[in-house]
């Protein structure tokens, strides 16, 4: 383990302090081996957001079995698949425990009313922006280390991803446990340790987002290729960052 003391944790020890070096020690380390020093040494600023997809659950799962407390957040867009929101009930009582709900000050019925019906359509970005971006800003305004469950294979965007980086615009450390993990070794976690997972990973849905953005792929697709179908977007924009 990489011995750090907790009231090291201030931003502006983060701004100036050496993280390549931090990022050598854990690139190094297991997935369980970086949760577990980040659980130990951020405390209660530690937060998980999750969006129920299977590498989310896989690092849900993880995390509970070494702190069954440990916050775990999730932003609801308000344009969730049902088997996803199937999938929340279903995780909440497999572990025993809520997870924190986080929504957009703005309903969809206000920005439909205000946008129109179909904003996703007509700029995706912006609807990104409402329903996902600025919710993730409410979600980490009590919390020191923001834990994703990015992964290098998933995209291009993602191949670079570190271990451990400052985040500027929610202004926390942000940790990737699972980034050499590959899809592969996702998937033989959930199976070994029955982590519940969503029904649309087996209609060849590998990354599950809205619904209105998120549709099947084919075979030999890259992962991620069902969102945003026919559009240059690539991201929702809370890890451009």
């Amino acid at each position: 383990m990489i011995a750090l003391a907790q009231e090291t944790f201030s931003l502006d020890t983060w701004r100036l302090a050496s993280l390549s070096q931090l990022n050598r020690c854990l690139e190094q380390k297991s997935a369980e081996e970086i949760l577990q020093w980040s659980i130990e040494n951020f405390g209660e600023g530690f937060s998980i957001g999750t969006a129920f997809g299977a590498s989310g659950m896989a690092l849900t799962d993880m995390a509970v079995r070494i702190n069954p407390e440990v916050d775990i957040f999730y932003v609801d867009t308000g344009y969730f698949f049902p088997e996803t929101l199937a999938l929340i009930d279903r995780a909440q009582r497999h572990y025993n425990r809520p997870f924190r709900r986080v929504t957009s000050d703005l309903s969809v019925a206000e920005q439909e009313q205000t946008y129109g019906l179909t904003l996703y359509r007509k700029d995706a970005d912006e609807c990104c922006h409402i329903r996902k971006v600025v919710p993730m800003g409410k979600a980490l305004q009590e919390s020191a280390a923001w834990v994703s469950a990015l992964r290098r294979d998933q995209s291009p965007t993602r191949a670079g991803t570190p271990v451990l980086r400052w985040n500027e615009k929610y202004e926390v450390v942000k940790i990737s446990p699972l980034v050499h993990w590959s899809e592969e070794d996702v998937w033989t976690y959930i199976h070994q340790h029955n982590v519940p997972y969503n029904e649309l990973h087996e209609q060849n849905y590998p990354s599950i987002g809205c619904w209105p953005c998120t549709q099947a792929i084919q075979p030999g697709d890259d992962l991620r290729a069902g969102r945003w179908a026919g559009l240059t977007k690539i991201e929702c924009g809370l890890h451009q960052a």
